[in-house]
């Protein structure tokens, strides 16, 4: 299961364009040109949200290891205060969990 908000609603994306390919496919025997009409809206409209579901997945990637990186040099530069503040994270989690 996704863990935090953004791979959720990317989840759900993901799920909503299947779930509406399906749709398209289970009335791909409607004749009426209409249907088609509707049909081929609906498809392109899927096809650009693929797009962007593939551009907002790549941007997500690239800011989650940018971030890393980035953590990662600092805490390499200061370890004294990365120990320090990961203490003091841990001292108020154990003061909070206690208290329950």
């Amino acid at each position: 299961m996704a863990k935090n908000p953004s791979d959720r609603l990317l989840a759900d994306l993901h799920q909503v364009v299947t779930d509406a390919e399906s749709l398209l496919r289970a009335t791909s025997d409607q004749t009426s040109a209409t249907a088609s009409e509707l049909r081929a809206r609906v498809q392109a409209t899927l096809d650009r949200a693929k797009g962007s579901l593939g551009d907002f997945q790549s941007a997500a990637i690239d800011r989650a290891k940018a971030a890393g990186k980035a953590t990662d040099e600092y805490v390499h530069t200061n370890p004294w205060e990365s120990i320090g503040v990961a203490a003091g994270v841990g001292l108020l989690l154990g003061l909070l969990i206690s208290r329950r």
